[in-house]
């Protein structure tokens, strides 16, 4: 088995919002865990902790979870992670608030039967058939809201967590059931990636190359070798600024089954 992982900030000016993890539990099998902590605009989230505290405590949870109740199932253990992390800052913050920090996630999990998975927003998880067949499991709503919507933060916060917009995981252990969640025979999986948007980026929004061949990169180059082709390809005065902004944290994480 060969797991490696990567993540950059967008700006050395900001703390890195990502957070991504992997656990070999004693059981065997394995664990991939990555979110994307969402920057809330001009900073007013009414918490104290902020988003890079909220990605460490969700995402330590998720890994602790996934790795030791195998009973569990993935949205459960989404629902917990975000019930247990939503507890730890009850009393101090205001989770009501529309921006209270929140993620994108992915988790995979595996075991010598099957390879289970969860997307929720708009993170990428990349399954690889033993013959080199690559699929990519998204979580699409974010995609299908009309950019001119997301200019606006009014219409933007009318959308966060509500029916007709997109979902992340806030507060709100109810979210898990949004999530896209399946499960594969192990024998029928070769390799999987998980990428923050920063990260999949070199696909979904430069055109570079298709799922495979960003599969690719990260096998031959590692997490880190895909994120410096993201990183130059930001930097290249001749391309507009991707998305919202020019550079954003991306992370990487890949394992050979």
């Amino acid at each position: 088995m060969r797991i490696d992982l990567a993540s950059a900030p967008g700006s050395p000016e900001r703390p890195n919002e990502d957070w991504v993890s992997a656990a070999i539990p004693a059981s065997g099998g394995g664990v991939l865990v990555a979110l994307d902590g969402v920057t809330p605009p001009r900073g007013e989230d009414g918490c104290v902790h902020g988003v890079p505290w909220f990605a460490a405590r969700l995402g330590g949870r998720l890994t602790e979870l996934s790795g030791s109740r195998r009973d569990m199932p993935l949205d459960r253990i989404l629902a917990e992670a975000v019930r247990a992390t939503a507890e730890a800052h009850r009393d101090t913050c205001d989770l009501s608030h529309v921006r209270t920090p929140q993620a994108t996630v992915v988790v995979v999990r595996w075991d010598e039967a099957y390879v289970e998975h969860l997307v929720l927003s708009d993170s990428v998880l990349l399954l690889q058939e033993p013959g080199g067949e690559v699929t990519a499991v998204l979580d699409d709503r974010l995609d299908r809201v009309p950019r001119e919507v997301l200019r606006s933060v009014e219409a933007t916060d009318g959308l966060r967590n509500a029916e007709g917009g997109f979902f992340t995981a806030a507060a709100d252990p109810e979210v898990a059931a949004r999530a896209v969640t399946g499960r594969t025979p192990r024998d029928r999986v070769r390799a999987v990636a998980a990428l923050t948007d920063g990260a999949s980026r070199w696909t979904d929004t430069f055109g570079e190359g298709d799922w495979a061949q960003c599969l690719a990169v990260l096998r031959k180059e590692g997490a880190q070798g895909l994120i410096g082709r993201v990183r130059a390809l930001e930097s290249d005065p001749a391309r507009p600024p991707a998305r919202y902004k020019r550079h954003d944290d991306a992370s990487a994480v890949y394992a050979e089954l």
